[in-house]
Parts: C-alpha cells; sequence; structure tokens
C-alpha cells in the first residue's frame, strides 16, 4: 500500500491501521495526504483497487478570508501556528502527535487551503473500478466535516461518519483494541 501524509506530519499511518488495507493495490492519504493519494491515483495507469481517504482537506466551503488568514498566520509565527494546528488536529482528544512532526512549507499550506475537490476526477476514479472510501469526523476542527461529507458521499463507494471523532477520527486514541468510535 501507498500512503500520503498529512500536512507537517510523516509516519502516522500507524493512527489509522485498523481501516488501512494490506495490499500492493490501494492507496491511501490522511488530510492533506487525501489530496496527494487522488492526485496519485488519477496519474497512476497501473492496476489500483482502493483508494482510502481520512479526513480529507476539505477547504472549497471555507472562505477566502479564512484561508488568507490562515496563511498569514503561518508565515508570521510557523511553530505557533503549527502549535495550534496540532491541538486541533487531535482534539477532541489530547495525544502527542509530535513524534510524527515534520513541519510543512508554506507552499504546501497553500496548496491544501486552496486546493478543489472535483467531481470529475472522482467519477473518473470509480469509471476505473477504484472503490473510494472516505472517513470524517463529525467533531473535525480543521475541515469542514459537515461540507466534506455532503461533497464525498455521492462519489465514493463508501463514506464513514464518526459522530464523537475529530480529525483523527476517534474520541480517544487507544491503542487497536480500544472502543469503536460509535
Amino acid at each position: 500500500m501507498i500512503y500520503f501524509s498529512g500536512f507537517s506530519l510523516r509516519g502516522e499511518s500507524e493512527l489509522f491501521a485498523d481501516w488501512l488495507v494490506e495490499s500492493d493495490y490501494a492507496v491511501a492519504g490522511f488530510s492533506y495526504g487525501a489530496i496527494r493519494a487522488v492526485e496519485y491515483a488519477f496519474g497512476y495507469s497501473g492496476r489500483l483497487d482502493r483508494l482510502l481517504l481520512f479526513s480529507p482537506a476539505f477547504f472549497q466551503t471555507r472562505s477566502e478570508r479564512f484561508r488568507r488568514l490562515q496563511l498569514e498566520a503561518y508565515r508570521r509565527d510557523p511553530e505557533s501556528y503549527l502549535r495550534r494546528f496540532l491541538a486541533n488536529v487531535t482534539a477532541p482528544a489530547e495525544y502527542d502527535l509530535h513524534p510524527y512532526l515534520h513541519p510543512g512549507s508554506v507552499e504546501e499550506l497553500e496548496r491544501l487551503l486552496n486546493y478543489r475537490w472535483r467531481e470529475k476526477d472522482l467519477e473518473a476514479l470509480r469509471t476505473r473500478g477504484i472503490i473510494i472510501e472516505v472517513f470524517v469526523g463529525e467533531q473535525d476542527r480543521i475541515i469542514d466535516a459537515q461540507g466534506a461529507a455532503e461533497f464525498f458521499t455521492p462519489l465514493a463507494t463508501a463514506t464513514y461518519r464518526f459522530r464523537h471523532g475529530g480529525h483523527l477520527l476517534r474520541p480517544l486514541l487507544a491503542g487497536k483494541s480500544g472502543a469503536a468510535n460509535d
């Protein structure tokens, strides 16, 4: 499986181990990594059976002002921005993401904030027989979770909504043996 990490993170795929598919024909991505996973799948001509999108970076319902303020805050003080960002990524749980921290660039942040998901791209992937699964936490403090669910549901093979989950999908990040979300 090919996995694409979220903004300012590396190696966090283990946080999604419960849902990852061990297959040479699967591609997955978390948040910003979901954008990269879709772009990879769209450009890949080989066999691909499954595309897993965890909390896809969905900002197209946010205002231009919101996106501009995010970029300004990052440029002004990247360290403070990342500290607040990581707190919002883990909410509603408290979880230390520092082992996965790999500060991203302002260009990556700009790209994810301004990315436009296109229905025709996802439809083209489904036409190729690719199973598209989207995972959204309804308590997400990073993306527009409701907008993302409404956008992806008619385009994905399956959309999983986690009522008490945030950007990392779980209210509490217990190990694999932890309680399910709902």
